[in-house]
């Protein structure tokens, strides 16, 4: 009897944590890029071969174009602060950029945006990050090019 009480009272709560998980949306952040960039979660990942440039960035003379890409990154936000969630996010979402652009033979990735739900943001100091009960995620869109260096 005694088990069975426990066992009832322990489906509850995973029910009630469940659904308090469920309602809980996410949310769609703004948080700095340069902020982002000194961080060491980006600096450590990123080997500076290829040259990032946001929208709205002036960048050297675009040599060869090699298409625009997207990628979208989720990391674990669960008891983090969510400016360094998402700045990891980030990271790996511009490391998927940069092994793209050296795959392609590009040296830069220019018209960066970030691109929640496929909504494109321009902006040439800001990132969004959709911060959840548990999760984070960056999506960027990207071109990917050769500049005259």
């Amino acid at each position: 009897m005694l088990r069975q009480k426990i066992a009832v009272a322990g489906v509850a709560a995973l029910l009630t944590l469940t659904a308090t998980c469920a309602l809980a949306g996410d949310v769609k952040k703004k948080f700095s890029i340069e902020s982002a960039r000194s961080s060491s979660s980006v600096q450590e990942v990123l080997n500076g071969d290829v040259l990032f440039y946001w929208a709205g960035q002036k960048h050297p003379q675009v040599q060869h174009s090699y298409g625009e890409f997207k990628t979208s990154k989720r990391t674990n936000g669960l008891g983090k602060a969510k400016d360094g969630a998402c700045a990891h996010a980030l990271a790996s979402a511009l490391k998927v950029f940069e092994k793209r652009a050296i795959q392609e033979g590009g040296n830069a990735v220019i018209d960066l945006q970030s691109n929640i739900k496929n909504q494109a943001e321009s902006s040439a100091t800001e990132y969004s990050c959709l911060v959840g009960s548990m999760m984070v995620n960056v999506a960027l869109k990207g071109k990917v090019v050769t500049v005259k260096r």
